[in-house]
């Protein structure tokens, strides 16, 4: 069954492109992710850690 796949992977023209393009995707969203939570405000993100703890 695999090498059914195998082959019909190998057959599609610029197949190659898609991880590539995946790989790029993913890393610019973790990266902008990571971004966000380092440069956010730290009193916003106290007060937003505080929110499960109310009791109002």
């Amino acid at each position: 069954m695999f090498e059914q796949i195998k082959h019909n992977l190998e057959t599609i023209e610029g197949i190659e492109t898609y991880p590539i393009t995946a790989l790029l995707i993913f890393f610019t969203f973790f990266v902008g992710l990571g971004l966000w939570a380092f440069l956010y405000k730290k009193e916003k993100m106290d007060e937003m850690s505080q929110i499960p703890l109310n009791d109002e």
